[in-house]
């Protein structure tokens, strides 16, 4: 019988530098963050699945110790790639009780963004999205993917960033049609719930730097 280590803090992860959102603070520059490496440093050397609340309980604190350590405000990619299996009480404490970290006003810094999420890891995250009102953006193969509770003009004006951007209300509202009051209203909610940020050059999908480096 294989006998697992106790609960240990993962290592930090070394961010550089780069631009900040002259709102935020936060930077271009993306801090990786794999689960299942986070996962067998701070449960198991052997794991791969994500299975009971005290396992995602533990993986989600040692995210979060990562980033605080970080020092700045960056865009945090979360990759599922090397996690097998991902039960319903994992995606609670994981992916819902971070995204509810970030919202806070007093919570992490910075966005995150997710990788790495397969067919089988989509209906526990979709069903905890639901449950506690909560969208994330996930990348796949480069393609950014909105999941979770978005309306429809969220998903529109989110999808039109994710396209056109970066992008400012002035140049997104001739694209679908609205005047640039609306466009900057749309902007600014997505941009509250951390689904775009802003950079100078206008608002941009978090995570699209590192899709062009």
């Amino acid at each position: 019988m294989h006998r697992c280590a106790p609960v240990r803090r993962a290592p930090r992860v070394p961010v550089p530098g780069g631009r900040r959102d002259p709102i935020s603070g936060v930077r271009d520059v993306t801090m990786n963050i794999d689960v299942g490496t986070v996962l067998r440093g701070t449960v198991c050397d052997l794991y791969s699945n994500l299975v009971t609340r005290p396992t995602g309980a533990a993986v989600r604190n040692a995210i979060e110790q990562q980033v605080l350590e970080v020092g700045g405000t960056v865009v945090t990619i979360i990759d599922f790639s090397h996690v097998n299996l991902l039960d319903f009480s994992c995606a609670d404490e994981i992916v819902a009780k971070l995204l509810l970290r970030y919202a806070g006003e007093d919570g992490l810094p910075g966005f995150v963004t997710f990788r790495g999420i397969h067919e089988g890891h989509i209906d526990p995250i979709e069903t905890v999205l639901e449950r506690h009102a909560l969208a994330l953006v996930s990348w796949y193969e480069g393609e950014a993917e909105l999941f979770g509770d978005v309306n429809e003009a969220e998903r529109v004006h989110w999808e039109a960033v994710r396209d056109h951007g970066p992008i400012w209300a002035d140049a997104l509202a001739p694209l679908l049609a609205e005047s640039e009051a609306t466009a900057a209203f749309h902007l600014d909610q997505l941009r509250s719930r951390r689904l775009i940020m802003r950079q100078d050059d206008g608002y941009t999908v978090p995570g699209t730097a590192e899709r062009g480096a």
